[in-house]
């Protein structure tokens, strides 16, 4: 008797709420456009902080999205994720388990870097002007980074096998593998992602000790990996997740296949450690191209970690080259978050919906605010290149060393 053919992870919803966009269709039509939506700091107790520009989120209301009862124990990184898991689901055709599956057969894998920081300080500062009888009850799981999974598992009714994921900025990725792998081992859905909130004081001060972080305070020269101009990043809050399925089980209810998780792999260079990410990150890369059993000339485009660090950004493009050869130096290269902020964990999410939309509309986007690039890179700047792209690679690193890369098959032409 033959061996069955393995489950191939499949994504059949997408939802975003990001910077550019609190739904998935807004985030689109600006991430394809080029729209730049940096800006200077707005949020109350930020004014004085030398961190000057982020990605907001402007245009959501969590109060009309989420209900009350779970507003008041969450923070605004919950907040997102749940607004988002909404947005994937209905954009998948699943409702609530009781009636579309089984409870146990969906389960809930989410990253975050920092967790609930607007919230704890909230709460910290009761405590110490008031006293411990005014710290809420919902302190003591509000902050912390698995809060998101555990709230959207608990309001959909999902019982299925649900984690978090720290590893790091590139932990967004790691977790999209963990789905990948749940499915194929038989759990017929996973809603995946990342968000971040990390535009408020106690959190903004928290990221000061990060060397590679952009103090600049012009929105259009803050964030310009890849160019001689290059002086760090700048955060943003946000971000995306989507419903992973079996692909049988998701064409057996005529769901749209939005597109396959192929390949996957990681890899820890250790923190700052830029020149040694060059060897670590082309690693990762092979392994992801491995597991998918893709070729690197099938590569279309590349979604790049862009830190805009210059020795990050030198390592990188080297990267691309030494794991994909001399197709590495031709191949279409692209960074969105220049636009919109690089979101922690969230940062590579957002890159893998717009990968995915990006091969929908044969469409690749833009690197807002990048212009005079200074690598051998083919970047995509200026405006969207039209292009045939049935095969995508997404690019992340964190601050602490992790390194992930993720290879994306187009929905309809790998469909076989």
């Amino acid at each position: 008797m033959s061996e069955p053919l393995p489950r191939r992870a499949a994504v059949t919803g997408i939802g975003v709420v990001a910077p550019n966009g609190a739904n998935t269709e807004t985030f689109w039509k600006s991430t394809k456009e080029g729209v730049g939506v940096l800006e200077r700091v707005t949020r109350e107790g930020c004014e004085h902080l030398p961190l000057r520009v982020a990605g907001q989120v402007r245009d959501f209301d969590p109060s009309a999205a989420i209900e009350e009862r779970f507003l008041v124990q969450t923070d605004r990184f919950t907040h997102f994720a749940m607004a988002a898991a909404d947005l994937a689901l209905d954009d998948a055709g699943l409702g609530r388990p009781e009636t579309d599956a089984a409870p146990y057969s969906v389960g809930v894998v989410t990253a975050a870097g920092s967790g609930g920081g607007e919230f704890g300080q909230r709460e910290l500062q009761r405590l110490w002007s008031k006293g411990s009888r005014y710290v809420g009850p919902y302190q003591s799981i509000a902050w912390f980074y698995a809060a998101s999974t555990g709230q959207v598992s608990i309001r959909r009714g999902f019982k299925g096998p649900c984690s978090v994921v720290a590893a790091d900025e590139a932990g967004g990725l790691d977790a999209l593998a963990h789905a990948a792998r749940a499915v194929r081992r038989g759990t017929d859905a996973i809603v995946a992602g990342a968000t971040e909130a990390p535009i408020a004081p106690y959190s903004m001060v928290c990221q000061l000790g990060y060397e590679e972080l952009s103090t600049v305070d012009d929105p259009t020269r803050a964030y310009r990996p890849f160019t001689s101009a290059a002086c760090g990043f700048v955060p943003a809050e946000g971000g995306a997740m989507v419903v992973v399925e079996a692909a049988e089980t998701a064409r057996a209810r005529g769901a749209r296949v939005r597109a396959f998780l192929a390949g996957h792999a990681a890899t820890f260079t250790g923190a700052s450690r830029w020149e040694e990410s060059r060897q670590g990150l082309a690693e990762a890369i092979r392994g992801a191209l491995e597991e998918a059993q893709c070729a690197p000339q099938e590569i279309d485009v590349v979604f790049a970690d862009a830190l805009g660090v210059p020795a990050a950004d030198r390592a990188e493009a080297l990267a691309i080259v030494d794991a994909l050869g001399p197709h590495g130096a031709r191949v279409p290269v692209t960074a969105p978050k220049t636009g919109i902020g690089r979101g922690y964990c969230a940062a590579p999410l957002m890159d893998t919906a717009a990968a995915m939309l990006a091969m929908e509309h044969g469409l690749i986007p833009p690197t807002p605010n990048v212009f005079d690039i200074c690598h051998d890179l083919d970047l995509v700047t200026g405006r969207a290149r039209t292009a045939q792209v049935r095969t995508a690679l997404v690019l992340s690193r964190g601050l602490m060393g992790s390194n992930s890369a993720l290879v994306l098959r187009h929905g309809v032409a790998d469909a076989s």
